[in-house]
């Protein structure tokens, strides 16, 4: 509604409930082929990185770094900066704030959440190309290295100085550049669209000033007038056109790379095209009806999996298993452990592997019990309790033993138990 933090706070947690409610919708329709389970795919990672990034903002506002939050809050109050309470003022001055959005904003569309899913399922999925491949179009671009678009890299609306024929980084003075001949020093010229009259020297001196100056900030005269650099009597060319063929460029230097990842799945799709053009009639229908078999196949093996009256297990096929192997292992029998929180096991086998798993083994540690095989068959809390006190008592473990636990304490202080003690003293050194 309004622009205020509270609202944008309240529309973040929408956009966010909204999203995972597509998410779940769309995850809930079975792709009818490969294509659209990998659309699928894309449009779930890409509503997914929308929550998080949604979410990462909310953190931040309700962080409240610069205590945004927490004076809009108070503002709605109607506390002042110098704090006092003005309830009404900061109600009329809210309802302002409303009307005014919405004579700005007169037709304000309720979203409906059928007709978004719709929309949804009709777009193709988005790909973000690393900076990686932009920052490396970026230096064949400007180095003139783009195939087809060579000698087109532009900087500022200019021709980069390193389309010239002559690389000026090995010449450090004018005299080494006259070295190189008047008709080489013309075609330099000529590409960086500088006059190509005069004398060798003067050729030379015009040259070497594009190597420390950039074409732009270089007088007017030096140019020559149907050049492209100082088209209509010096003016620079339509930066828009560049910004638009680089644009191009950067459209087809993308589409290459997505062939070099795809090289196999395309040289697969050459051969399967190759394969069904070299069929004949008869072979093509032959194909054509052993797929549809294999479509009601496949169609009557969704409805076996889904038709399950019994409630049979599935198997690995993801079918049910047969109703004799189920009466086999006795899956109908249900098994409860109160060791295990009450938790059910479905037939015997399943039962006796049970006193084995972490479930039962973390209950009797809760108990202070040895997980032995003394305990198999125990289920039971108290059973289990019982079980171990008489087995302590069996093993003496609670028994009060004098010689060994009853404690005496001679003149220096030492504590000793009765049969070391009885033997120090009869040796007649206590």
């Amino acid at each position: 509604m309004s622009s205020t933090l509270l609202e944008v706070t309240r529309s973040a947690h929408e956009d966010v409930e909204r999203l995972e409610r597509l998410v779940v919708k769309d995850l809930q329709r079975e792709p009818a082929s490969n294509r659209e389970r990998l659309f699928q795919n894309h449009r779930v990672r890409g509503m997914i990185d929308t929550i998080i990034f949604t979410t990462e903002k909310l953190v931040d506002v309700y962080e409240d770094k610069d205590n945004a939050r927490k004076d809009e809050i108070a503002a709605l109050g109607g506390q002042t900066a110098s704090g006092s309470t003005n309830v009404f003022s900061a109600f009329y001055d809210r309802l302002k704030e409303i009307r005014e959005y919405h004579r700005r904003h007169p037709v304000g569309l309720v979203a409906d959440a059928a007709a978004e899913y719709e929309e949804l399922l009709k777009e193709e999925p988005h790909i973000e190309f690393s900076g990686e491949v932009e920052a490396e179009f970026e230096d064949l671009w400007e180095g003139g290295k783009i195939l087809g678009w060579e000698n087109k890299g532009l900087e500022n609306g200019h021709i980069s100085s390193q389309e010239s024929v002559l690389d000026l980084d090995y010449y450090s003075t004018v005299e080494e550049l006259m070295e190189v001949g008047p008709e080489k020093l013309k075609e330099a010229l000529a590409a960086l669209g500088l006059k190509t009259g005069g004398t060798v020297l003067q050729r030379a001196e015009r040259l070497f000033l594009t190597k420390h100056t950039p074409l732009e900030k270089l007088d007017r005269k030096h140019f020559a007038r149907s050049s492209r650099v100082s088209e209509q009597n010096g003016a620079a060319p339509d930066p828009q056109q560049n910004a638009s063929m680089k644009e191009i460029a950067l459209l087809e230097n993308e589409v290459q790379k997505m062939c070099e990842l795809l090289t196999e799945t395309i040289d697969q799709t050459k051969e399967n095209v190759e394969k069904k053009q070299a069929l004949t009639y008869e072979e093509m229908e032959a194909e054509r009806e052993e797929e549809e078999i294999q479509a009601d196949t496949e169609s009557d093996d969704d409805e076996q999996q889904i038709y399950n009256p019994l409630k049979l297990p599935m198997g690995w096929d993801g079918k049910p298993i047969p109703y004799w192997l189920y009466k086999l292992h006795g899956l109908g029998q249900e098994f409860k452990c109160e060791i295990c929180g009450n938790h059910s096991y479905w037939g015997r086998r399943a039962f006796e592997r049970h006193f084995k798993e972490w479930r039962h083994q973390h209950g009797m540690r809760c108990l202070n019990i040895p997980n032995t095989k003394n305990f198999n068959e125990i289920t039971s809390i108290e059973e289990a309790k019982a079980l171990w006190e008489r087995i302590q008592e069996r093993q003496g473990l609670n028994k009060w033993r004098p010689d060994l636990e009853e404690e005496y304490e001679d003149r220096e202080g030492n504590i000793y138990n009765k049969k070391t003690y009885t033997d120090l003293q009869r040796q007649g050194l206590i």
